[in-house]
């Protein structure tokens, strides 16, 4: 399967705070802002670099840059937000869009709400953000939306994923790889991660 998981030592640690149902909303938001930081790391490893030449303080010397006009992120709303804080650390000038989708709590099929993203997204390298690959349904109508908006090159990069999530979102959009820090057992029937985290959205806004 197209799918990365980090296997690390920190990411253990980190993931072991956000699963505590003791952890505040403000470590909760920076440890996952701290580890969608680290997933996008993973994701760029094979990212092109354009060669230029700078002057340190000693002499003239060929460098590598990341053109970060190139990179657009794009969260699901509202949980995916909570990852862009770490993300653009890495990318700062990269552009950002927004799809607002929501959970239909009787048949778990995600419902449309807004959809706003940057234009030419055919030439860029497109990154969709969201903490938790459940069902798949979310990041699946995400990415077909783009596809129909243009986008090529695209990523799904979240903090946790099922392996029901992943099965799904791989018949459907084999082309797109999937990184994540971990991946946890099974879904519920309620169609939460097990053991999961709970609600991303709800503990990192403090809404629960």
């Amino acid at each position: 399967m197209n799918v990365t998981e980090l296997n690390h030592p920190l990411i253990l640690h980190k993931l072991a705070i956000l699963r505590n149902k003791n952890t505040g909303t403000k470590e909760f938001r920076e440890v996952v802002s701290e580890l969608s930081m680290i997933v996008c790391y993973e994701a760029l490893r094979e990212a092109k670099l354009d060669k230029i030449e700078i002057e340190t303080p000693i002499c003239k010397t060929k460098a590598y840059q990341l053109n970060e006009e190139n990179y657009v992120f794009i969260p699901i709303l509202r949980a995916g937000t909570g990852m862009l804080d770490g993300l653009i650390k890495v990318i700062p000038n990269a552009k950002i869009g927004h799809i607002g989708l929501y959970r239909n709590e009787e048949t778990l099929k995600p419902v449309k709400y807004y959809y706003k993203t940057p234009r030419d997204l055919a030439r860029r390298e497109v990154i969709v953000l969201d903490p938790m690959l459940a069902t798949g349904g979310s990041g699946i109508d995400a990415i077909t939306m783009l596809k129909e908006n243009g986008a090529q090159k695209l990523k799904f990069l979240c903090i946790l994923a099922a392996p029901e999530g992943i099965q799904k979102m791989q018949e459907i959009h084999p082309d797109v790889p999937i990184y994540c820090a971990a991946i946890d057992e099974c879904l519920n029937e309620n169609g939460y991660i097990v053991p999961g985290l709970g609600d991303a959205g709800d503990r990192i806004f403090g809404t629960k």
